[in-house]
């Protein structure tokens, strides 16, 4: 595939992506990527001789988001994965796969000098490796392509990279060109060697199923919906689970269930433990069956006593899903013959999951959780770690809505492919 196959804003991108760094950002399903990797691919081929490297969140996602799509587009015999050497080697070049998902990552390319990189969603990775990448940059004629989907309007690399572009394709089309020469070389916003392309779901849409464009939009809302489907760089702010109603999200009784997915369990040591029971009902939509609520201040053995007591009333409570850091929690409910699993603790992908699930009335809960529901309303975004481009929720009172996300995620493939109306969740759209 050429770059001439390319139609609409990525063709539009394709001829000003001549920057030292161009960006693309934007909405998921959006064309990023596909762009990018035809214009990486026709880079490997012409350019400059040197180093070239790819980097990601771990060399695995590096593989599965960019070089299994690589190797579909071009073929195997093109796009060869050198198992062992992390490398890959595209259009007879090869070129190193590189990992970088902590602080100590910029270590791994400390040295190096590139001819060309690619960085995938790298809004996610430490300013640090960036950074540090970017000053290895260094061979004439070296380039640079990333993609990213939008953060907080805080977050490092909108202030201090794409706010700087000295082009920028906007999400309705509009070519912004700002000149250096208008500001003073010491001015902190004079533009960089960097063109940004900003997309939207739209610009792919005559690519893509309309019915995939439909479910792809209802995956999201709110916060997420003007980041993933916008493209906006929104501020995370107020209510998380804004889309929650109790005249519609809470009932009274619950059908019979289709089966029982399992309980989230938050742990706390000074703050109160807090368990959510959830399941699948014979309409195809989820349910918080109950809540478990152990006297506050009780030992680990205490907590698991009272959850075998608990366990009474629902003999059947499918898989239990501890909080991750509750070491020895984990280790008396071995003892004392519990069966549980490590919950998923992404909270942002957790959090824009069940919120996705309650906008397409896919998710209630039962009255009987007062704690749950007495939570929901005060679990809100951190306007402080906004300032300084963190999503994170307010660490108060937010236990059973850990408990309700850990419970939510975590049985992720217990649920999809069951539901009434099926919705893109975060990792089905990252597998599409």
């Amino acid at each position: 595939m050429a770059i001439t196959a390319l139609r609409g804003k990525a063709k539009v991108a394709a001829k000003y992506a001549t920057a030292r760094i161009n960006c693309y950002e934007g909405s998921v399903r959006s064309g990023k990527t596909v762009g990018t990797l035809i214009e990486w691919a026709e880079f490997c081929k012409n350019g400059p001789a040197g180093t070239f490297l790819m980097a990601g969140r771990t060399e695995r996602t590096v593989i599965n988001n960019l070089i299994l799509p690589l190797q579909e587009m071009l073929g195997p015999d093109r796009v060869v994965i050198n198992r062992g050497t992390g490398t890959v080697t595209i259009c007879g070049r090869e070129v190193l796969l590189v990992g970088a998902n902590n602080e100590q990552a910029r270590t791994k390319i400390q040295g190096l000098t590139l001819a060309a990189a690619y960085v995938d969603e790298v809004s996610t990775l430490p300013e640090s490796f960036f950074n540090m990448l970017t000053s290895r940059l260094s061979v004439k004629g070296a380039r640079m392509w990333t993609t990213c989907n939008p953060e907080g309007p805080a977050h490092w690399f909108k202030v201090n990279w794409l706010d700087r572009a000295k082009l920028w394709v906007k999400g309705d089309g509009t070519v912004v060109i700002k000149h250096p020469g208008a500001y003073a070389d010491d001015d902190p916003n004079r533009p960089i060697e960097l063109h940004r392309f900003s997309f939207t779901l739209d610009d792919n849409a005559h690519n893509l199923d309309p019915e995939y464009v439909m479910s792809t939009k209802a995956m999201y809302s709110g916060l997420w919906y003007l980041r993933m489907i916008l493209g906006q760089w929104t501020v995370a702010d107020g209510a998380i689970y804004d889309m929650f109603d109790t005249g519609q999200h809470v009932v009274d009784e619950l059908p019979p269930m289709r089966r029982v997915l399992g309980l989230g369990v938050d742990y706390g040591t000074t703050n109160p433990t807090a368990g959510v029971l959830l399941g699948l009902g014979v309409d195809g939509r989820m349910y918080v069956i109950d809540e478990f609520a152990p006297q506050r201040g009780g030992t680990d053995a205490d907590i698991s006593r009272q959850l075998l007591e608990w366990f009474k009333l629902h003999p059947d409570y499918g898989y239990v899903y501890v909080d991750p850091a509750a070491k020895s929690l984990k280790q008396q409910f071995y003892d004392d013959r519990i069966q549980y699993a490590d919950a998923d603790n992404s909270v942002l992908d957790g959090i824009r999951t069940v919120a996705s699930l309650i906008r397409n009335g896919q998710l209630y809960i039962h009255r009987r959780c007062t704690n749950l529901l007495a939570e929901l309303p005060g679990y809100v975004w951190d306007a402080k770690a906004s300032e300084h481009g963190i999503d994170k929720p307010v660490k108060v009172n937010d236990h059973y809505s850990d408990a309700f996300r850990y419970a939510v995620q975590s049985s992720y493939t217990l649920w999809w492919g069951q539901l009434a109306a099926p919705i893109l969740t975060t990792e089905a759209a990252a597998a599409a």
